[in-house]
């Protein structure tokens, strides 16, 4: 579909939003994973249902390392008069970070660093060299799973399990071309559940597959489960578990070029606060992390708000914002647990006015970027990633006008 055609020319829309803008902060969620990636959501209409449920006027698609879902995310949104998003979310490595043992936004693993692309040209486009790099980081991610399947199959034949995995099927079946560690196992309980049909059955093979560990999770609670298995099996020390090569991480400039190329914003996802109030080393303090973010040229920052306390996001997310950033926030629905498609803070805590405000006017930008980028070849950022700042308020009012125009037409 031509989405961009829904819209009149920029002047019309701007005249529209003069006569019948009401001023209304929408509410927003910037980062959902689909199943073009892994996803709770068995398909994008499921997604977009609860969007339209739970009043959700601006939806955001943030695959990992794939456009493939823009097509069917826009003409789904179209239907539904919800504004898309259209995003990516890459894994990179910073060399000069992981030389220096800073943990950056993986707890886990310094020097790597997650970075999302917000607002992506649609049609999706990427020239060389970098479409050929982002598919060899493709291949390189879902080799690293087929040999984890592959290891897995030798566990169940060590404990005679009477059954394996077929990779093949998994990715023809469960995926749309990206196969994650989440896919095998999902694939793993839903083979176990078939196998071995009462709960004292499956508790036993758990505790034989995790090698003498009891299983702690209900065994009707999926997702609880396959995070056990991910967690006992995938995860470094699992008996499934292969590294990662290096061939699958890009450099950070390189990525910030990608997404860039891409038509999109180079953002950094914050992990902020985690359950015990701890940040890792590069999150804190915020001046800091704003100095060295504006160094790497990247003026946009996302918060995944199930994670945080309310105090923390109102406090960095204000910070940021006051400061120039543009800041959205989103969901993730990454793991197989369904959670509410409106965001909340952690323990299921409303999102403050401030909150919705900054999350709204954040995605007002990204809109504005993704229609001019379409329509007159430019945007918010320059080809070196920085921001029109100049004209902020004119792209807050630019993308409040084509989302009120999407929803009300």
């Amino acid at each position: 579909m031509d989405f961009w055609k829904i819209f009149p020319q920029k002047e019309e829309l701007l005249k529209w939003y003069e006569e019948h803008g009401d001023g209304q902060v929408r509410l927003v969620n910037a980062h959902m994973h689909s199943p073009y990636s892994f996803s709770a959501f068995t398909d994008i209409t499921q997604a977009l249902d609860m969007a339209v449920n739970e009043n959700v006027k601006v939806a955001g698609i943030n695959d990992f390392y794939t456009t493939d879902g823009y097509n069917e995310w826009a003409q789904g949104c179209a239907e539904r008069k919800i504004f898309p998003l259209f995003n990516i979310e890459y894994i990179s490595l910073n060399s000069s970070d992981q030389a220096a043992g800073i943990k950056v936004n993986d707890p886990n693993n310094p020097g790597r660093t997650y970075l999302s692309g917000k607002g992506l040209a649609f049609p999706a486009k990427l020239d060389e060299p970098y479409h050929s790099k982002l598919q060899s980081v493709l291949k390189e991610s879902n080799l690293q799973v087929q040999q984890m399947c592959a290891k897995l199959n030798e566990l169940l034949v060590r404990i005679n399990a009477g059954f394996q995995l077929n990779y093949e099927v998994i990715k023809s079946g469960m995926t749309k071309g990206m196969v994650r560690e989440r896919h095998l196992a999902k694939a793993l309980r839903i083979e176990i559940n078939h196998h071995f049909v009462t709960a004292i059955e499956r508790k036993l093979f758990y505790k034989t597959l995790f090698g003498g560990k009891e299983l702690n999770s209900d065994v009707k609670n999926s997702a609880a489960i396959e995070n056990e298995i991910r967690g006992n099996l995938l995860k470094a020390g699992g008996a499934a578990f292969i590294p990662e090569s290096p061939e699958a991480f890009l450099d950070m400039e390189m990525v910030c070029r990608m997404i860039i190329a891409s038509g999109g914003i180079p953002t950094y996802p914050f992990l902020a606060d985690d359950n015990k109030g701890n940040f890792t080393d590069f999150e804190s303090p915020r001046k800091t992390v704003m100095e060295i973010l504006r160094e790497r040229n990247i003026c946009s920052v996302e918060f995944i708000t199930t994670r945080n306390s309310l105090e923390i996001l109102e406090k960095y997310a204000n910070y940021f914002n006051k400061n120039g950033f543009v800041v959205t926030f989103g969901s993730e629905h990454n793991t197989p647990a369904m959670e509410p498609i409106e965001l909340f803070a952690r323990h299921s805590t409303k999102l403050s006015p401030l909150l919705l405000e900054i999350n709204y006017e954040g995605a007002c930008i990204t809109a504005a970027h993704q229609y001019l980028m379409a329509t007159e070849g430019t945007g918010y950022v320059d080809v070196d990633g920085k921001p029109d700042h100049e004209k902020r308020e004119d792209y807050k009012t630019l993308g409040k006008a084509l989302i009120e125009y999407l929803i009300k037409n």
